[in-house]
């Protein structure tokens, strides 16, 4: 039993002496990928109906009302899946924890930015009218 102790004592200090703290290099925010999403509600469409997003990589997506009528847009799985830097409307930031939709009473643009943490596909819509063409899926790998 004290050559068991004695074996994992050394061990314990050998990991403290190699063991070295993991730093990211480079500024992840920097180099994001810019995404659009513009919705027609007089067409009911949206400009875009899927993206292919990976795991770890940086992401804003400008979601672009016309205005014609009163919307949310919800993507809660995907952003229950996400790190979510910022939000940012009219130049001004909202830092958020947590996020389910974003919700248009005039024409506008909100700004999200976010790191996609766990694959899957998740949705994105307008409720009541995602079969009517306002709904895609972003495919995260």
């Amino acid at each position: 039993m004290k050559s068991l102790s004695k074996t994992a004592s050394i061990l314990f200090v050998a990991m403290g002496i190699f063991a070295q703290p993991a730093f990211a290099e480079g500024n992840l925010a920097a180099n994001g990928t810019d995404l659009t999403l513009s919705i027609d509600t007089e067409n009911l469409t949206f400009s875009q109906n899927e993206w292919q997003l990976e795991t770890g990589k940086y992401y804003r997506i400008d979601i672009t009302s016309d205005g014609g009528e009163e919307i949310a847009v919800v993507a809660p799985e995907l952003w229950r899946n996400s790190w979510i830097n910022q939000i940012v409307v009219n130049d001004l930031e909202v830092k958020a924890a947590d996020l389910y939709s974003v919700e248009f009473d005039d024409a506008g643009t909100f700004n999200i930015s976010f790191v996609p943490v766990r694959p899957g596909e998740y949705k994105i819509y307008v409720p009541g009218y995602e079969t009517r063409g306002l709904s895609g899926t972003f495919i995260v790998k």
